[in-house]
């Protein structure tokens, strides 16, 4: 007989490996603070390689450099702040998963608007265009009732 207990530990199981971290065990680091604050500077860091993912989140090879680069920086008694900067210094406001909002990433930020406001437009352009080519009375009277006639005939 299959208990509650059982499917909870069941869908446990089966959702574990969505909450798992790219972070290995020998990354970890003993300091519980240090270690709280190296996955939340990690969990704000983009991996250069999969670009869509965290540091923490991410099984790369340079993702894990890096998360063990926060570690050391952690470990030499940096602040999160000037591992950020370190890493801006580094790699660039790209490497932020939330890179702040100044002249040179204004079209980062802007860009899906702009997007959607071309779009906008191609597509109100595009309409207005349709509505004008189509004429509004497309037969003569004479040709609809041939129409109408022939559709009688072949639709009985």
């Amino acid at each position: 007989m299959i208990s509650a207990r059982n499917i909870i530990l069941a869908c446990l199981l089966v959702l574990t490996p969505l909450t798992a971290r790219a972070v290995q065990p020998d990354e970890i680091m003993t300091d519980q603070r240090l270690e709280a604050r190296a996955r939340a500077l990690s969990a704000q860091l983009r991996c250069m390689v999969c670009q869509n993912e965290s540091i923490d989140e991410s099984n790369a090879d340079l993702a894990r450099d890096l998360r063990l680069l926060v570690r050391e920086r952690l470990q030499a008694g940096d602040s999160d702040d000037q591992i950020r900067a370190y890493l801006v210094r580094r790699y660039g406001d790209f490497i932020l998963l939330k890179p702040p909002f100044k002249p040179e990433t204004w079209l980062l930020w802007g860009a899906p608007f702009l997007v959607l406001l071309v779009g906008g437009c191609i597509i109100f352009i595009a309409r207005r265009r349709q509505k004008s080519l189509v004429p509004a009375n497309l037969l003569s009277e004479a040709e609809r009732a041939k129409l109408n006639a022939l559709l009688g005939e072949d639709g009985s």
